[in-house]
């Protein structure tokens, strides 16, 4: 009698980022040639409540995925997975309901591809026994227990380009340009693509800004004959003794307006702002993005093969490795101030709006 064929399944949870197409790819493919089946679950995690929402994926299904952006199985954030209260084991817990999908579906291992949130709500299913594995995704980079998150290289290079374009533009017509990216809560994107596109200012969340320091450096530029300015400010950034600032409930965003208003009233100069959004997110992932989240695919069904749950595949220097969920969980990576991406760009002339 032949041997039931071994299963797995992937889902995608969190905000979409480039190469999560890439991942799913992987993990087919990788699990095809052990000869496993994989099921793809729709709308993240809550593919797992109710009438559960899933299909088999082949070979031919993720054909031509690794340069396509977003998700083939559609994502949504935590939904009814929030925070668990109670250690009761409740028949009306969503957790407890997964896990037994889980079961039901017959699932050797659960690839569950998504940033804090994400692997948050994939450690408490381990607890309660299911054979998770964390796949880290983020544009803002800001997950803990890996060096870099897949995403986050695409929304550097979108960014990036932008300033380049805004440069132009700004040096036609002695403007300042405030350009409004993504971090919510870290300053990865603006940093970097700050100091690579050659920015003069940058605000991130790590760091409180004074606006009249900013300012400052906005005049400074016009003495010294450069009669425009660029300004990269994450979403999450707030002025010194202020609090981030939000476009609607829950929804951050406003930072970049508010700098360019502020600044027009205290330099007189024409300010322009414009905010990328979610440019960042959407699109072909970048060459390293591709190459990673396939890296990470791959990997996440090697741990499979091997019997390693309540871990998620993490970039360590030039290797993947495996780490526990609970070091992604509980805390974000976020920008040190003294760090030396933040001295160079200090020692380039850079202002962060913090200097005395």
């Amino acid at each position: 009698m032949a041997s039931k064929k071994q299963r797995i399944g992937v889902l995608t949870s969190g905000g979409d980022a480039p190469g999560l197409n890439a991942v799913i790819r992987a993990v087919v493919k990788s699990a095809s040639s052990l000869g496993w089946e994989v099921i793809g679950i729709h709308d993240g995690f809550e593919g797992l409540l109710g009438t559960k929402s899933y299909r088999v994926l082949t070979n031919a299904d993720v054909q031509g995925l690794l340069p396509r952006g977003g998700t083939i199985l559609r994502t949504t954030n935590k939904g009814h997975f929030g925070p668990r209260r109670s250690d009761e084991l409740s028949e009306a817990d969503p957790y407890v309901r997964a896990v037994k999908s889980i079961e039901e579906m017959g699932l050797r291992a659960l690839i569950t591809i998504g940033g804090e949130g994400t692997q948050r709500i994939a450690l408490e299913l381990h607890k309660l026994g299911a054979p998770v594995i964390g796949v880290p995704k983020t544009i803002d980079n800001d997950l803990a227990g890996t060096d870099r998150t897949f995403g986050f290289d695409t929304a550097l290079q979108v960014a990036t380009d932008a300033i380049d374009r805004l440069h132009t533009t700004a040096a036609s017509h002695n403007r300042v340009m405030v350009l409004e990216v993504m971090g919510r809560h870290t300053g990865w994107i603006a940093l970097h693509a700050g100091l690579s596109g050659g920015a003069d200012v940058i605000l991130i969340p790590e760091i409180p800004f004074s606006i009249e320091r900013v300012a400052e450096k906005v005049h400074a530029r016009d003495v010294q004959g450069s009669a425009f300015s660029i300004i990269v400010v994450a979403e999450g950034a707030r002025p010194r003794g202020g609090q981030e600032m939000y476009i609607a409930e829950g929804r951050l965003g406003g930072i970049g307006h508010w700098v360019g208003e502020q600044l027009e009233r205290l330099t007189g100069k024409d300010v322009r702002v414009v905010v990328l959004g979610h440019l960042q997110r959407g699109g072909s992932p970048s060459p390293y993005d591709r190459l990673l989240s396939t890296r990470y695919g791959a990997a996440a069904v090697q741990a499979a093969a091997r019997g390693i749950y309540g871990e998620m595949v993490a970039l360590r220097g030039q290797d993947i490795v495996t780490v526990p969920l609970a070091e992604a969980c509980g805390y974000l990576n976020r920008v040190r101030p003294h760090s030396d991406l933040v001295l160079c760009a200090r020692s380039l002339g850079i202002v962060f709006g913090d200097e005395l």
